[in-house]
C-alpha cells in the first residue's frame, strides 16, 4: 500500500484530499498543528468507509516537530510515496498594517514548512529512488494581490521552491509539481460577503467556484503513474480565472 503525508489535512481542501486519497487505496497520515478534534474526526470517518488513516501532530514551521512526525510515518508505514505540503495560513492585510511576526508567520508556514518536510523526507526518497512530492500555492503566488501580498509572496515561493526541486531530483526519479488554487469555496473562502463571493463567481469563465475536491482530483492525478513524465510544472484549477 502507497503513503500519502498531507500536511494541513484537518479541513478543506486538505481534508478532501485525504478522503480522495484513502478511497484509493493509500495509507493517509494526516498532519494538523492545532485541529487535533478535526483531524480525528478526519481519521475516523476514513476508517470507517474501509480506508486506512492515521493522524501526526506536527507545526510545520518547526523542523524539529516536522522531522519527528516524517520519523513517525515511516517507522508506522516504512516509507512514504506522496508527500503534499498543503500547510497555509492566509491573511488579508495592507502590507503597511503586516507586522513583521505576521509576515514571519506567513513565511513559515508556507516556506520554511516546505523545505522542512521536504528535508526530512527526501533522503528515503532518494534512497528508493521514487516518490513525489506536491505543492499546493495559490493563482495569487502567480498574478500577486492586492492586500495579500504576504500570502501572494509566500504562494509564490513555493512555486520556485517546487520548480527547482523539480530540476534536483528529476535525475533520482523523483517528480515535484505544484497545483495553484483559484477561488475554492474552502473555511477561508466562506468568510467573504455574499456580494463578494457572487462576483467572484461572476469573474470566473466556469461561473462557480472551486470546490477542496477540484483540488484534490488535480492532485491525486498528479500523484499517480498517469503523470509519470510530469515534473516542475504549476497546474492551475481556477476555472479560467487567470488564464
Amino acid at each position: 500500500m502507497k503513503t500519502v503525508l498531507i500536511t494541513g489535512a484537518s479541513r478543506g481542501i486538505g481534508a478532501q484530499t485525504a478522503r480522495l486519497f484513502a478511497a484509493n487505496g493509500y495509507a493517509v497520515a494526516i498532519n494538523y498543528c492545532c485541529s487535533c478534534e478535526a483531524a480525528q474526526a478526519l481519521v475516523e470517518e476514513i476508517v470507517a468507509a474501509g480506508g486506512d488513516a492515521f493522524v501526526v501532530q506536527a507545526d510545520v514551521a518547526d523542523a524539529q516537530q516536522t522531522a519527528d512526525m516524517v520519523q513517525q510515518v515511516l517507522h508506522r508505514c516504512g516509507h512514504i510515496d506522496v508527500l503534499i505540503h498543503n500547510a497555509g495560513v492566509a491573511s488579508q492585510k495592507l502590507l503597511t498594517d503586516t507586522t513583521p511576526d505576521e509576515w514571519r508567520k506567513m513565511m513559515a508556514t508556507h516556506l520554511d514548512g516546505a523545505y522542512h518536510s521536504c528535508h526530512a523526507i527526501v533522503p528515503d526518497m532518494v534512497r528508493r529512488h521514487e516518490g513525489v512530492i506536491l505543492t499546493v500555492s495559490s493563482m495569487w503566488g502567480i498574478t500577486g494581490a492586492s492586500c495579500e501580498v504576504a500570502y501572494s509572496a509566500a504562494k509564490a515561493g513555493l512555486i520556485g521552491f517546487s520548480k527547482a526541486l523539480a530540476k534536483e531530483l528529476g535525475p533520482a526519479g523523483i517528480r515535484v509539481n505544484c497545483v495553484a488554487p483559484g477561488v475554492i469555496d474552502t473555511d477561508m473562502c466562506r468568510n467573504l460577503d455574499d456580494e463578494t463571493r457572487a462576483a467572484l463567481r461572476e469573474e470566473t469563465p466556469l461561473m462557480r467556484l472551486g470546490t477542496a475536491d477540484d483540488v484534490a482530483q488535480a492532485l491525486l492525478f498528479l500523484a499517480s503513474e498517469k503523470a509519470s513524465f510530469i515534473t516542475g510544472q504549476v497546474l492551475g484549477v481556477n476555472g479560467g480565472f487567470l488564464i
